[in-house]
């Protein structure tokens, strides 16, 4: 699985967990919503940290909390 799509899940798992909407994450963070849909779309070839600190502080979470989830500790976790 490559990192970007693991960040999609994780953050889609997240809105699910708090029954919050992707459109109401984007408003948190002032995302533009074409920013957002190719993120969490399988378009996307890659994940910018500054983008994903953005949306883990408009989940209100700590970068660990949002990196402590099996997704992440595959060895198997393309990087690339």
């Amino acid at each position: 699985m490559k990192l970007s799509t693991a960040v999609a899940i994780r953050i889609g798992n997240i809105l699910k967990e708090r029954k919050m909407s992707q459109y109401r994450l984007e408003k948190i963070i002032a995302m533009p919503h074409n920013t957002m849909k190719t993120l969490m779309s399988e378009r996307n070839q890659g994940v910018n940290l500054k983008t994903v600190m953005q949306i883990i502080r408009g989940l209100e979470m700590t970068t660990a909390e949002f990196f402590n989830d099996p997704l992440f500790e595959s060895e198997e976790l393309d990087i690339d």
